[in-house]
C-alpha cells in the first residue's frame, strides 16, 4: 500500500490537491474504472477536494455536495464521473434500489463520499482520501487501495508553492 499525508493549510490548499490528483489521473493509461473513497467529518473538505478535482477535469460550474440526489453525474474529458454523497442513506441496502451498480462501469470515476454508509455494497476503492481538521487547516492521508490506485498515487504530485 502507498501513502501520502500533508498539511493543507487552507481551501486553495484542498482545491489544489484535488486539481493535482486530476493531472495524475489523466497520465494513467484510459480506460479505467476509478473509485475513490472520501473520507472525513462534516465541513472536512471532501466537497472542496472534489471540486478542485473535477474543475480541473474541464467541468465549468459550481460543485455541490450532492446530499440530497446521493449523486451528481459529469461528462468530461476523462470520460463518466459520478459523484456521491452517501450521508443520507438509511441502509447500504439502498444502493442496490438505486441501481449504483449501474455507475461502477469500465471506465468511470465515481469519487464517493462517506463510503461507510454503503459498507459492504460498494466496490473496493482504488484510493482512499482522507480529510481531518488540524488547526484552521486540514490534515490529508491518501492511501492506495489497489496497484493502480498505488500506480497513481506514485504519479501524484503536489504543485510547488
Amino acid at each position: 500500500m502507498t501513502e501520502h499525508s500533508s498539511f493543507l493549510a487552507d481551501e486553495t490548499a484542498t482545491l489544489n490537491t484535488g486539481r493535482a490528483l486530476a493531472l495524475a489521473l489523466c497520465d494513467y493509461p484510459s480506460p479505467h474504472r476509478w473509485i475513490i473513497y472520501l473520507q472525513g467529518h462534516l465541513g472536512a473538505g471532501k466537497t472542496t477536494f472534489s471540486r478542485g478535482l473535477l474543475q480541473a477535469l474541464g467541468h465549468p460550474g459550481a460543485v455541490k455536495s450532492p446530499t440530497y440526489t446521493l449523486v451528481e453525474p459529469y461528462e468530461l474529458s476523462l470520460g463518466k464521473i459520478y459523484h456521491f454523497d452517501l450521508y443520507r442513506l438509511h441502509d447500504p441496502q439502498e444502493l442496490e434500489f438505486l441501481g449504483a451498480q449501474d455507475y461502477f462501469d469500465h471506465g468511470a470515476l465515481c469519487l464517493i463520499e462517506w463510503p461507510e454508509c454503503g459498507a459492504g455494497h460498494l466496490p473496493d476503492a482504488d484510493m482512499v482520501v482522507e480529510l481531518s481538521t488540524s488547526g484552521k487547516g486540514r490534515q490529508l492521508l491518501m492511501r492506495s487501495g489497489t496497484m493502480a490506485g498505488a500506480q497513481l498515487l506514485n504519479n501524484f504530485s503536489l504543485p510547488e508553492k
